[in-house]
């Protein structure tokens, strides 16, 4: 499994509580992050997330795509937020000292 990018977290996160199109993305990750993902960084993620077979798209629904969460993904996002869990603790520990 490979190491996702913080753009790639941010997509799946997104994603983990269902389907999406891109502009429904951008949104909910502004809102959940703060942080607001240009076209370019969001799509590039969504090719690279889509290659990976960590997304797949469904249906065209008019202009929109919507993608979804793959069982690969769910398990790719699932290590990388125990990894981020494992350093996030840790950071806490060595502040609290």
């Amino acid at each position: 499994m490979k190491k996702l990018s913080p753009e790639a977290l941010l997509v799946l996160v997104s994603l983990a509580d269902g389907p999406k199109h891109g502009y429904a993305m951008q949104q909910d990750i502004a809102r959940i992050s703060g942080r607001r993902l240009g076209p370019g960084s969001l799509y590039g993620a969504i090719a690279r997330l889509e290659f990976a077979a960590y997304i797949e798209a469904l249906g065209e629904q008019g202009p929109r795509r919507p993608y979804r969460l793959t069982g690969a993904g769910s398990k790719a996002l699932a290590a990388e937020l125990t990894a981020l869990g494992r350093v996030t603790a840790a950071g806490k520990r060595r502040l609290a000292t």
